[in-house]
């Protein structure tokens, strides 16, 4: 049986320059696709940034608003799940920091998520026995959560493996330098005694040799009732602690009260949840609270140290 041969006409060449263009698009598309990283919140995207940020074809982008502060009870918006849907990776704190964690590894099983704080021992709350997730306040867990950001990006991405971290052993004398001064200024207080109004600070007490003694309000906006601030007020008479620290991000509504009834001062301690994007931004929060310590526990007369850098 003979075949027909079917003349080849110009339309013919057409179709297939089409169909070898659309092929080869995505392809081409994808040698130089950017490498998008999420991070969870405010101090994970510092951490993040100072490892990741500058790499050609890598983007850092925050998943929460950078005002947002802890991720207690947070809940996601169907924007963001849409945003983690695109990830490359998902980089989050870690120990329960993140309570919607469980939500997103179901909505998007294939998500490569890693933990800033794995291989970090966590402190028990004593109210509930859950472990307390702020590791990153204190600057030498700062730089472990650096460290090993580091080195699960450079397995993922073996490409920029040098670069990550190159980047990452920078940031990490920034963080050296900065914990050894904040040890030589707070090493010499006479008063180690302070009270904090949230659970974000054990961490950097036991970091400066620091004793809270009281912890006014345990989560953020969950006022003390009437008995509990009676004994805060009555704790604070008896140890005679006259440096009550707030932070910026929450109302202390009680902190008047409190001062008013016991004579002591209400100062400003900063957890690091929210602030500016920019890379030194920990750094600079970090100083800042020195500062605010030394003016709450040397005695009037001592010499503060000067900001660096």
């Amino acid at each position: 049986m003979k075949m027909r041969q079917i003349p080849f006409q110009p339309y013919w060449t057409v179709f297939f320059l089409l169909a070898l263009n659309l092929t080869l698009t995505p392809l081409k598309a994808a040698e130089h696709e950017e490498m998008l990283i999420v991070t969870s919140f405010y101090p994970i995207y510092i951490a993040t940034v100072n490892v990741a940020g500058g790499i050609p074809d890598v983007a850092v982008k925050n998943l929460t608003k950078p005002f947002t502060g802890c991720l207690h009870d947070y809940q996601m918006t169907p924007a963001e799940m849409v945003e983690l849907s695109r990830a490359a990776v998902f980089i989050v704190n870690g120990g329960g920091m993140e309570s919607f964690l469980d939500k997103v590894v179901k909505q998007l099983p294939k998500l490569k998520i890693l933990e800033a704080s794995a291989g970090i021992e966590f402190i028990k709350n004593n109210a509930d026995g859950e472990p307390n997730a702020h590791v990153w306040v204190s600057p030498t867990l700062a730089q472990k959560q650096v460290a090993t950001i580091a080195a699960k990006l450079a397995e993922l991405d073996p490409g920029n493996a040098a670069a990550y971290q190159r980047n990452a052993a920078a940031y990490s004398t920034k963080l050296e330098a900065l914990r050894t001064k904040m040890h030589e200024a707070l090493q010499s207080l006479p008063v180690r005694q302070i009270i904090t109004f949230h659970e974000a600070f054990p961490y950097f007490a036991r970091e400066f040799d620091l004793e809270i003694v009281a912890v006014i309000e345990r989560e953020p906006g969950s006022e003390p009732s009437a008995r509990e601030l009676a004994a805060t007020i009555e704790t604070v008479r008896k140890t005679k602690v006259k440096a009550l620290f707030a932070e910026p991000q929450y109302p202390a509504k009680c902190a008047d009260t409190i001062a008013r009834e016991t004579g002591a001062t209400v100062y400003t301690l900063d957890p690091g949840v929210s602030g500016p994007l920019t890379p030194n931004a920990y750094l600079t929060i970090m100083e800042k609270n020195l500062l605010e310590l030394c003016r709450a526990l040397k005695p009037p007369k001592a010499e503060i140290p000067a900001k660096t850098r």
